[in-house]
């Protein structure tokens, strides 16, 4: 029953990690395949991560945990806000030099990825909550279960977004940023209200 239960989490959880990828497949309709597996992969760890970290949190220090878990929507939206604000005003700054052909599409990098990584899945530290009743095997199972998840999620999700970046190549910046500012509204208000 607990594979059942860790693959829906896991599909729960990814969904904001794959409006992310398809973020940044928007951003970059020309990314190559180490790209698309290195930002999948990084959804993936921390996905799997925070779980583990709020089984751990639970099992041990679930009163200071429960301190902490009212700041992750503040965080997110801090985070998320950040990024696709910058993202936003990248595209708003590239559509003015579009006729002139000399705009560069800024590339996500490596540290950009990893705040993403964090913005995402610091919501699945209350996931651990889920997993109480779990040993320690049981648990590193499920985070196994939604990490795999994860991967496949969000490779599909820039796939995805390259193939409409490339449509919609001018203005994907500024669509991408509207995602990630968006995604970290949701999480806020989710965790709020």
């Amino acid at each position: 029953m607990f594979i059942l239960e860790s693959f829906l989490l896991g599909v729960a959880l990814a969904m904001d990690a794959f409006s992310v990828s398809l973020a940044n497949g928007l951003n970059d309709p020309g990314m190559k395949k180490p790209k698309i597996l290195l930002i999948s992969g990084t959804f993936s760890f921390f996905q799997a991560l925070m779980p583990f970290i709020g089984w751990i949190c639970v099992k041990t220090v679930l009163t200071k945990f429960t301190v902490f878990e009212k700041f992750i929507p503040y965080i997110a939206l801090a985070l998320l806000g950040y990024l696709g604000g910058k993202m936003l005003c990248e595209g708003i700054k590239n559509g003015h030099c579009e006729g002139s052909g000399m705009c560069e599409i800024k590339k996500l990098g490596l540290s950009a990825l990893i705040i993403q990584g964090i913005a995402t899945s610091i919501d699945a530290l209350s996931a651990g909550l889920a997993f109480i009743s779990y040993s320690l095997f049981e648990t590193l199972v499920s985070v196994l279960i939604i990490a795999a998840e994860t991967f496949v999620i969000c490779t599909a999700g820039v796939i995805v977004g390259k193939k409409f970046g490339t449509v919609i190549e001018g203005k994907a910046n500024i669509l991408g940023g509207v995602i990630l500012i968006i995604i970290g509204l949701e999480i806020f208000i989710k965790g709020v209200f």
